[in-house]
């Protein structure tokens, strides 16, 4: 239950980060160079969010020694 709810999260964060970078794509679209600029970070962060989701998925869920 808990690999599922792990990657779950982790692919939820990514499609947030890429619903975040379209938007930065439209602000420096539109000459708002302040949006684009922070709706980048913002993506940025939950691409780092949802990767480490992943992995700490992947690392405590995956362990060979089962806790031990």
């Amino acid at each position: 239950m808990k690999k599922n709810a792990g990657l779950l999260i982790g692919v939820i964060y990514l499609l947030i980060a890429m619903g975040a970078f379209k938007k930065s794509i439209a602000g420096w679209g539109a000459g708002f160079s302040d949006l684009g600029f922070w709706w980048i970070v913002i993506g940025v962060l939950l691409t780092i969010a949802g990767f480490g989701a992943l992995v700490g998925t992947w690392i405590h869920a995956w362990s060979t020694d089962e806790g031990h």
